[in-house]
């Protein structure tokens, strides 16, 4: 028993060992660049593949061959990926969503040309390379987890790593070269995934599948290290090692033997599930940033498309197995059309939905209920299942949000579909009537079509405003009114929905339940050809699954791969290509919504000049200007009021310290003081943004002090932002309508009701910006409104403007608060003026 004991350890040391290689490669290229390289286990993989080309084809020495692998080969795809990859999107400023994207497309790139060279079979004479003893691949990692700690602690060059990532443009103000220190970063962590490579090689499937997914999964050690600690990597790799290893010795009978059999086998799987589910998230980074122009499909080119695909029926004959798979592709492909697109929300594990989908349909049907019902009911089982990442998504974004949603997708992967007693011996039937290639195919056209038309309609009305919205500006939408929770809830969900019910049509057309059609890298496929392609049309799962389907029938898919994985790379170079190619969206003008009856006063549209797109005139005579500081709510008692607010950040520093201030009805309050004093943080206490550690919010005599941004607006507090929070995807008319019902009023108010309502916010000035967010907030018809330095970034009319504004709205009877360092403005508008410094209110 004691030597029992003692292999397994020594089993599990040498798993931990590769595993802890994955780590430190991970975390040293994570801290010089501050990138997720999830193309670590395809560059392993590679590594792999030419050592044993070095050595068992081409009779290489061991020495050289590894030599040569390590110390050229490595270091130089490293390399390559800095110079052509990711240097290109740190220089332009890319956003982490944006380097995921790209590291995703290496991966599929580098997986589709090792199938293309090298083939998909698996190879079991790759060369070994530091003999069996696990005790010298622990050696070897703990030397490198060493001298990789004392260079980034104790070295000038470990000092200037830290200074890149934490601030690069500042970092090279400060004279350090950022591309030698990045180039040194991917050299390295490309040497250990070649070395974790070369170390697994003998003990795994190498093949171009395989190996890649194994090292996605024992991603979980960096997570658990929160991407810096190296000995905290080193110690959870080698501890998953070892109890993986021990759990072999454990085979209770029945269904517990299988699950425990099935996680003792999959443990860095749980690992990588736990940490990325219930961890604090790592990394930051926004949603998948909005397309640059809005393409419109023309009806002509939909005719085409339409046409195209109607072609199998009178030109393919009887048989139609190719075929049958475009449409269930398609629809598939649609849910990420809604999830990723219009949301914005990076989501990595939808093979596994539609792999549920195609599961329980099967299921259902053998158990004997008809195979549309059967598929109906799966769709229906699965949808709520999108909770599995939607519920994380509510507070991660990202590089955490890109990691739950790939843990979800490898676990069900493992603990599903790869596990006999779940799949054996299943085969999916088509339903009664649609045996035929023929019929079957215009059931599924069918369904695609009804599909299109949900998301159309839901992409043009109110919820696909929002999502636009949220993946635009989440901070803005919630503040606008958006429940940012519920909607990226609905996102999932719906995503979930649609690639169950892709994969249960995807089953039945081939007659059979596939694990490897819907293992994660069938997922990260089918994320890069959307992006790539173009997330939010239409048109782009069409193409997609078109040319997924058509350029590899087979279910290796290498040659789409490969060209897929090519355009994701270049993600910082070449947009998405059908957006280029279609025409820019022009909209027809909207129809403004019934105005429902409200006690609340709404704007007044007093002189409004709609055609002209400048900002409409006002009473020249303001509460600060020849009329004098007087107002009809003087009188009134305040409505919003913050009473002995705190707010303290984690390590001591305190933004607020027990502030004090009422909002009075019909008056403009105006809050100056030095940067930093604490204006914007007490800005978010009132509007919701952020919650105070002590003290109270309180509206109308209720405390409101936990409630979200997006209800306070809904009550009546709407707010504007320091820094511009406009929906650059939206038009300027779409942008005011995400506020509320009283878009036409606000627009007049504003000055843009004329055409520029209708144009991008994109590319538009920042006075018209300005007035965007203005008129998006007066839109919801509030009582109470927060302006944020509404003046930055305008000229002097645009500012005159802006007061004759503010002037009409409080005589109208709103509450305003104003934080503005024009002193003109405040003492043109203000009735009262406090002046913060240090978090305190000091008159």
């Amino acid at each position: 028993m004691a030597s029992l004991t003692y292999d397994l350890v020594l089993a599990g040391l040498a798993v931990g060992s590769a595993a802890a290689l994955t780590g430190i490669g991970l975390i040293v290229t994570y801290r010089a660049t501050g990138v997720l390289n999830l193309a670590h286990g395809a560059v392993a993989m590679v590594c792999a593949y030419v050592l044993r080309q070095l050595v068992v084809e081409w009779g290489w020495p061991l020495p050289l061959g590894a030599l040569v692998t390590l110390l050229v080969v490595a270091p130089a795809i490293g390399l390559a990926l800095d110079r052509v990859v990711f240097r290109p999107l740190a220089l332009s400023g890319a956003d982490p969503a944006r380097s995921l994207v790209a590291s995703i497309g290496v991966f599929v790139l580098l997986v589709g040309a090792a199938a293309l060279i090298w083939g998909t079979g698996a190879r079991d004479d790759a060369p070994v390379l530091l003999g069996d003893d696990p005790w010298v691949q622990l050696a070897t990692v703990v030397v490198l987890g060493c001298l990789v700690g004392a260079v980034t602690r104790w070295t000038r060059f470990g000092r200037e790593l830290r200074a890149v990532v934490d601030n690069r443009p500042l970092a090279m103000l400060s004279g350090i070269a950022a591309d030698r220190v990045s180039a040194a970063g991917w050299a390295f962590g490309s040497f250990t995934a070649g070395l974790t490579g070369v170390l697994l090689a003998p003990y795994v499937r190498l093949d171009p599948y395989g190996m890649p997914l194994l090292v996605v999964e024992v991603i979980a050690v960096a997570v658990v290290a929160r991407m810096r600690s190296l000995p905290v990597a080193v110690v959870t790799a080698l501890a998953l090692g070892v109890a993986q290893a021990q759990l072999t010795r454990l085979h209770p009978e029945g269904w517990a033997g299988e699950l425990l059999q099935a996680a003792g086998a999959n443990l860095f799987v749980l690992a990588l599930l736990v940490a990325a589910l219930v961890l604090p998230g790592v990394g930051g980074g926004d949603a998948l940033p909005p397309p640059s122009r809005a393409p419109r499909v023309p009806p002509g080119v939909w005719l085409v498309v339409g046409v195209l695909f109607l072609l199998p029926l009178g030109f393919a004959g009887e048989d139609l197995t190719t075929a049958v798979q475009v449409p269930a592709l398609a629809v598939v492909l649609l849910s990420l059309v809604v999830v990723s697109g219009r949301g914005g929300q990076i989501a990595l594990g939808q093979a596994a939905y539609a792999g549920l989908g195609a599961l329980f349909t099967a299921l259902l049907a053998s158990a004997g209920l008809p195979e549309l019902w059967a598929l109906v009911l799966a769709v229906a089982c699965v949808a709520p299942l999108g909770l599995l990442t939607g519920w994380p998504a509510i507070r991660r974004h990202g590089l955490a949000l890109a990691l739950a949603t790939l843990a979800v997708g490898v676990a069900v992967s493992r603990f599903v579909f790869a596990q006999p007693y779940a799949t054996a011996g299943l085969a999916p039937k088509r339903p009664a009537g649609f045996d035929h290639d023929r019929a079957y195919y215009v059931l599924e056209l069918v369904v695609l079509a009804c599909c299109l038309l949900l998301v159309a309609a839901l992409r043009r009305g109110r919820t696909g405003r929002a999502l636009a919205a949220l993946r635009d500006h989440e901070a803005g939408a919630e503040a606008a009114g958006v429940r940012v929770a519920g909607l990226k809830l609905l996102a999932f969900v719906l995503g979930a929905a649609l690639a169950a019910l892709g994969g249960g049509l995807l089953g039945m057309g081939v007659r059979a339940f596939d694990p490897e059609a819907f293992d994660p890298l069938r997922g990260l496929l089918w994320f890069a050809a959307v992006v790539t392609l173009g997330a939010d049309t239409l048109l782009t799962p069409l193409l997609a699954a078109t040319l997924l389907v058509a350029l590899t029938p087979g279910p290796e898919s290498a040659l789409p791969a490969a060209l897929i994985g090519l355009l994701a790379t270049l993600t910082g170079r070449i947009p998405p290509l059908l957006p280029l190619l279609l025409p820019e969206t022009r909209p027809a003008p909207l129809v403004t919504p019934r105005r429902p009856r409200t006690t609340t006063p709404a704007p007044a549209p007093t002189g409004a000049a709609p055609s002209t797109g400048q900002p409409a005139p006002a009473p020249t005579t303001g509460p600060g200007g020849a009329g004098g500081r007087t107002s009809s709510g003087g009188g009134r008692p305040p409505r919003l009021v913050a009473r002995g607010v705190s707010l303290a950040y984690p390590g001591g520093l305190t933004a607020l310290d027990r502030v004090d201030i009422a909002l009075r009805p019909g008056q403009v309050t105006a809050l100056v003081g030095p940067n930093g004093a604490g204006k914007s943080t007490l800005f978010d206490c009132l509007a919701g943004t952020s919650r105070p550690t002590a003290g109270r919010v309180v509206l109308d005599g209720v405390d409101i002090t936990a409630r979200p941004a997006h209800v306070r607006c809904r009550l009546g507090i709407a707010r504007t932002f320091q820094q511009l929070a406009v929906f650059p995807s939206l038009t300027v008319e779409e942008n005011v309508l995400v506020g509320g019902p009283a878009a036409e009023q606000a627009l007049r108010l504003v000055g843009l009701a004329g055409p520029v309502r209708h144009r991008a916010a994109a590319g538009l000035p920042t006075g018209t910006l300005r007035r965007v967010e203005l008129a998006r907030a007066l839109a919801g018809r509030p009582h109470t409104l927060l302006l944020d330095e509404p003046a930055a970034g305008l000229d002097a009319d645009e500012t005159a403007a802006l007061a004759r504004v503010l002037a009409a709205l409080a005589a109208d009877g709103l509450t305003v608060l104003v934080v503005e360092h024009d002193p003109d403005l405040v003492d043109g508008i203000a009735h009262t003026v406090h002046t913060m410094e240090g978090g305190r209110l000091l008159s």
